[in-house]
């Protein structure tokens, strides 16, 4: 499984191969954790930190989504907002492997 970026908006401090190489490995372990204990195909991956959150999701069947925000973003809104930019975009997710949105970040942290 290679991580291939086809699009990224990701700031310059971070690097988009590493970003693809981390992705990668996170998805073909979801993969076999889901696996391993019957959950099914794998969706969503999400990761929490103190500085935010990082969500891959399946956008097609050879393609993910990940997307990186902040910790004041609304994590329903941000999963409403990354579900409909897959849908919008099905038919070129799957000719893609992952691609990095830009997020409206004042959108995903409303009360």
């Amino acid at each position: 499984m290679d991580g291939l970026i086809i699009v990224s908006s990701l700031p310059a401090e971070i690097e988009e191969d590493r970003v693809a190489a981390m992705t990668a490995a996170m998805l073909g372990l979801g993969e076999r954790t889901a696996d391993e204990l019957g959950r099914g195909m794998l969706d969503q991956i999400y990761i929490k930190g103190p500085n935010g959150y990082v969500l891959i999701m399946a956008a097609g069947d050879n393609a993910v989504l990940t997307a990186i925000a902040g910790p004041e973003a609304k994590l329903g809104l941000l999963l409403v907002y990354l579900k409909k930019v897959i849908r919008r975009s099905r038919n070129f997710f799957n000719n893609s492997y992952f691609v990095l949105p830009q997020l409206n970040s004042s959108e995903l942290c409303r009360k």
